[in-house]
């Protein structure tokens, strides 16, 4: 692995803070809103109980968000393998330097 510049360095930190800030601001947004839908559906709405499934599957998607912000978005992980493949795979087919 080639080092990096300050630059990069600095654009880097600001990405993975970024992504991280994010994934925080999704959690916290899951909770508030599915506890307000849970406390509309046992003090408001009795008629109808509530459902889990959106729930459920926001979960989901919160926990996948995670993973991809935490698991895959480290310094040594999948995606930076990745993208050193595709660049020199694209200077390999290009020429470049």
């Amino acid at each position: 692995m080639t080092p990096m510049s300050a630059e990069e360095i600095e654009r880097l930190a600001h990405k993975r803070a970024g992504a991280k800030l994010g994934w925080y601001v999704h959690a916290t947004v899951y909770v508030l809103v599915n506890l307000m839908i849970f406390a509309a559906a046992y003090f408001g709405w009795r008629s109808r109980p509530w459902n889990p499934y959106a729930t459920l599957g926001w979960g989901l998607g919160l926990a996948l968000h995670g993973v991809s912000v935490f698991v895959l978005g480290k310094g040594s992980g999948l995606r930076e393998r990745m993208v050193a493949q595709e660049r020199e795979r694209l200077r390999r087919e290009h020429g470049g330097s």
